[in-house]
């Protein structure tokens, strides 16, 4: 086994590594850019190292740094996670130069099948079905190829993975605007820009094999899993096995997937990856890594899967034979992401107030390479944490999942947990009957505003009007200090009422609604609310970081974090954000112009469509920004006139910042 172990990767991912490495006694080195100062991963790690700059070009996708790291801290081995250079060649062979074990397939084996488009072309060869597609090309070749295919079809980046660089692409109007941007993505996050074009396949499922191979010559596969919930193309659940798949088309699958590892000589862990339906496969790509998903065959099958990477990295034999594997059960994954799926799942970059996960227990497990306090930046991916779930039975594990979303709490940056939440109480999830086009197709119905009604809104400015009295207390304590008494009955709660002997009136605004309150005869234990002509019992007792709260005798158990403008209340894992009204009245007049084009976070400008003078029409990019490995049209809001460009390509524009000024066409 290796001494110590370079982790060429960050978040999550580098998080999970070192807890393996650290249970086998292998000392961990990480990596950090300027963004990840104070990240998880670098306080976990034995050692730390600076990379340099945030945007990966710089740090993490720096070959000569990490090598350079590595002789430095004496590291004999590497292992690059996923994303980044976990699927570069060159980077492998430039650890083998310097006598570095890497941790992945051998460079051969990754330029064969780590290219979607080599690799289609090697399966086709072997005589595996493979969906009807191109090998890269230039501009014109892959418009060539689209004719010939026909449309709906696939823009796919040739290398790299997690649905970056990927386009559908539904007429030949959209086809050229369509290439640009693909190779603009792929660039930026893998550091290659190749493409290639292949037929889109509506309704059908995204199913992959899990392989794993050594230098024996030992072949083997796990369960399949099936990964067709997707938005934007990147999977967000996850499970295994797959529902409805029979026992015949898994069988072909697996044997498609080692006869593919075997042509290519691989070592490994690698996943191959097949569209299913009409009971039929087509093979798609093989990722020549770990997956983000791998915790799920890590539960059915009760292996560690990082282990195994480790073990056959340093020549040693798979540690089980297929006949030996043993897998049963259910599990899934749902991937917490900071993005706002009703805003075009649009990131979202931001401190993280608040963190709290649900109870480890043996069928539950949260993969998470943040924690409250840190910052999410526009740098890198957008993934949170991953919740996976175990059962005996897929019933069982659907229950534990349900449950574990509802416990999870953040605040601070907008995330996915509620369209998480209303995927795991689908039908469709219930049923298995779900294609890659489930979530775009019904993303309007499973996020839905939170219902509105006077019980729920009792309860929430209850919880609203224990923080303001929590506030004032600490306000008044404060007060006394100040003066030196901190006996005085000012710092007493009874003489809270001396503000208004009457109580204290108080108004806040929720989802565009105002809601007013009277708070009255405050205790430490409680106080009376009148809300609506109707006065509620409320009984308040902290609990750690939780808010008790008993409403006319029933109870309720909620976060509230006070945030700059108001508080948010956390309700049955649904989060209110409640503005203190003075604030929302300061702030109105204050907006945006609706003809200036203003960044909603902190992007790279890559793309510029507009001059000064240009008359564009509703809905036409004007520019685009690139945050989180994700690019982001900004489209004119209606027909005018551009006045003036404030950007440029490759700006880092702040949140708020100028892009485009319209001037309203008349009528428009």
């Amino acid at each position: 086994m290796m001494r110590k172990l370079l982790i060429a990767n960050r978040g999550e991912i580098a998080c999970r590594i070192m807890r393996t490495a650290k249970r086998l006694g292998v000392a961990t080195v990480a990596v950090y850019s300027e963004a990840d100062t104070h990240a998880l991963h670098v306080e976990l790690a034995d050692e730390a190292y600076f990379l340099g700059p945030a945007p990966a070009r710089d740090s993490y996708l720096a070959i000569e740094k990490i090598i350079d790291v590595a002789e430095r801290s004496g590291a004999d081995a590497i292992h690059p996670g996923y994303g980044f250079l976990s699927e570069n060649a060159d980077f492998a062979e430039a650890c083998a130069a310097k006598g570095l074990i890497f941790v992945g397939p051998p460079p051969r084996a990754m330029r064969l099948l780590g290219s979607k488009s080599a690799a289609k072309a090697a399966m086709a060869e072997a005589g595996a079905p493979v969906a009807p597609g191109s090998c890269s090309g230039d501009d014109s070749e892959l418009t060539e190829a689209a004719r010939a295919i026909g449309f709906p079809l696939l823009v796919k980046a040739s290398a790299g993975g997690g649905g970056r660089g990927m386009r559908i692409v539904r007429t030949p109007e959209e086809l050229s605007s369509t290439i640009d941007s693909a190779r603009r993505e792929a660039r930026a996050a893998f550091g290659d820009d190749a493409l290639f074009i292949e037929k889109y396949f509506g309704g059908f499922k995204h199913v992959e094999i899990q392989i794993f191979a050594d230098s024996h010559g030992g072949v083997i596969s796990f369960f399949e899993r099936d990964c067709s919930l997707q938005r934007r193309r990147q999977k967000i659940v996850e499970e295994t096995p797959s529902p409805g798949l029979t026992q015949f088309l898994r069988a072909q699958m697996s044997e498609a997937a080692i006869q593919a590892a075997r042509a290519a000589g691989y070592v490994g862990a690698g996943t191959v990856e097949f569209l299913v339906g009409d009971d039929r496969f087509y093979f798609l790509e093989m990722n020549t890594r770990l997956q983000v998903e791998h915790p799920v065959t890590e539960m059915v099958s009760n292996q560690d899967l990082v282990e195994w990477q480790l073990r056959v990295a340093c020549g040693a034999p798979l540690p089980l034979t297929q006949n030996d594997l043993r897998m049963s059960g259910c599990a899934i994954e749902a991937r917490i992401c900071a993005e706002d799926p009703a805003c075009g799942f649009m990131p979202s970059a931001g401190e993280i107030i608040h963190f709290r996960t649900p109870q480890h227990a043996p069928f539950l497990r949260i993969d998470s390479g943040v924690r409250a306090g840190d910052r999410v930046t526009p740098f890198y991916d957008s993934l949170l944490a991953k919740l996976i779930v175990f059962g005996e039975t897929r019933a069982q594990a659907l229950a534990r999942l349900q449950a574990a979303l509802d416990e999870v709490e953040i605040i601070g940056v907008a995330t996915n947990l509620d369209l998480l939440r209303a995927i795991s109480k689908s039908d469709a999830l219930a049923r298995g009957d779900y294609d890659t086009e489930f979530v775009t197709n019904n993303v309007d119905t499973l996020i839905v505003p939170a219902a509105t009604d006077e019980d729920l809104d009792h309860v929430l400015l209850a919880a609203a009007g224990a923080t303001l009295l929590s506030r004032l207390r600490r306000t008044a304590l404060e007060a006394s200090r100040a003066v030196g008494d901190e006996w005085s009955p000012w710092a007493e709660v009874n003489a809270w009422r001396l503000y208004d002997s009457t109580g204290y009136e108080f108004a806040v605004t929720l989802a565009g609604r105002t809601l007013a309150a009277h708070l009255m005869r405050p205790q430490d234990d409680g106080f009376s609310l009148i809300c609506g002509g109707v006065e509620t019992s409320v009984e308040t007792r902290r609990i750690g970081d939780r808010l008790l709260l008993l409403v006319n005798g029933v109870k309720h158990e909620v976060a509230a974090v006070v945030v700059d403008d108001g508080v948010v209340i956390v309700l049955r894992g649904r989060n209110y954000l409640l503005k203190w009204l003075q604030t929302a009245t300061s702030e109105q007049g204050h907006g945006p112009s609706d003809e200036r084009l203003l960044a909603p976070m902190p992007a790279t400008v890559t793309h510029v469509a507009v001059t000064s003078g240009d008359v564009v029409s509703k809905g036409e990019t004007l520019v685009v920004l690139e945050a989180m490995k994700m690019e982001i049209a900004m489209a004119a809001p209606h027909d005018g006139v551009v006045k003036s460009v404030a950007c440029a390509v490759g700006d880092m524009a702040k949140e708020g910042a100028e892009l485009v000024t319209l001037t309203r066409k008349e009528g428009a």
